[in-house]
């Protein structure tokens, strides 16, 4: 071989890993988000808008090294299908999943792409994942409860509303976790005296019958569970608690800030920061099926008492005493 050919050759040679590091620090990487929120909808937008800041403060630059492929739902299942589909076709590294809603569908779709979840009650039993501690499969997240918590709704819409002898107990029959909520506030109920009714949120119009209809007995009161579909219903369930005048308590804080009375559970948006850190895990190379599912690390109490006082309520100090948030 020429000197000139091998001292060309030998700069080549040296020149490719070079090349070849600068290329992979370029690939750009891509993040597929499936929540059943509209656009518009300001909650939807504070989830994604969480998860995309925590990304970026991992090091990930929307544009430069990762996008992000949105796919924004209507809260109906044909629409969560028809998007988890979408999504899968693109073939993204990771998919982040906000809520049951989403989850469900995108495993229907695909066993393969990886997918961490964010507010998801009870993945065991809905079949998401083998374990806690070892989930097994394409899936992994964060959990925002056990259902302990749901029979600590009933326990303070009874500390708030003394005289209370009925509950309607709304829940989304469509998830594990929404009867399994209802199990536990029913584990509860009798020791209280309090007798259960399930209310169905499958869509406006039930949601509107039911309330209506339990409003005219006496001595009634409501606990909201944790499901997408009643977030989505959100103002509604608010509004017709005010028109029916029935003391309430809520799964979590978004509900508080549209008059909700009494909110009880984990901060949701860091349950989405906390998301960003398994994906930004995921591209550097780690499996979900390796990633325990995780529990919340905080709970928060929110009171409203713009609402108790329309109510007529006298909110216990001891509730007040324990409240992370008064709003006034």
């Amino acid at each position: 071989m020429k000197r000139r050919e091998f001292i060309t050759l030998l700069g080549s040679a040296a020149a490719w890993p070079l090349a070849a590091r600068a290329q992979q620090r370029e690939r750009m990487r891509s993040v597929g988000v499936l929540t059943p929120f509209a656009a518009h909808d300001t909650e939807g937008q504070n989830r994604v808008t969480a998860f995309a800041q925590a990304l970026q403060q991992l090091g990930w630059s929307v544009g430069q090294n990762v996008r992000l492929l949105y796919r924004w739902g209507d809260g109906t299942s044909a629409t969560m299908q028809k998007y988890a589909a979408e999504l899968v076709a693109l073939a993204p590294d990771v998919i982040l999943a906000d809520s049951s809603a989403a989850v469900s569908p995108l495993l229907q779709a695909t066993r393969t792409i990886p997918i961490v979840f964010a507010i998801v009650g009870d993945p065991v039993g809905a079949g998401y994942v083998e374990t806690l501690a070892r989930p097994g499969g394409n899936a992994t997240g964060f959990t925002p409860f056990e259902y302990a918590m749901a029979g600590k709704w009933l326990e303070l819409l009874k500390e708030i509303a003394p005289r209370l002898t009925r509950a309607a107990i709304l829940r989304d029959p469509a998830i594990a976790a929404g009867p399994g909520q209802f199990g536990a506030i029913q584990a509860v109920a009798p020791s209280l005296g309090v007798e259960l009714r399930a209310v169905n949120v499958r869509d406006a119009d039930e949601i509107e019958r039911s309330i209506a209809a339990f409003a005219q007995g006496s001595n009634g009161g409501l606990v909201v569970t944790g499901s997408a579909a009643a977030a989505a219903h959100r103002d509604l369930i608010v509004e017709l608690a005010a028109r029916h005048r029935l003391p309430a308590v809520y799964n979590t804080r978004l509900y508080g800030e549209v008059g909700g009375l009494l909110c009880y559970g984990a901060p949701l948006l860091d349950q989405f920061r906390r998301a960003a850190a398994y994906v930004d895990r995921i591209l550097k190379g780690e499996k979900p099926a390796e990633l325990p599912v995780q529990a919340p690390t905080k709970y928060e109490l929110i009171v409203n008492l713009k609402t108790a006082k329309a109510l007529g309520l006298d909110i216990p100090a001891t509730v007040l005493a324990r409240a992370d948030e008064v709003i006034e």
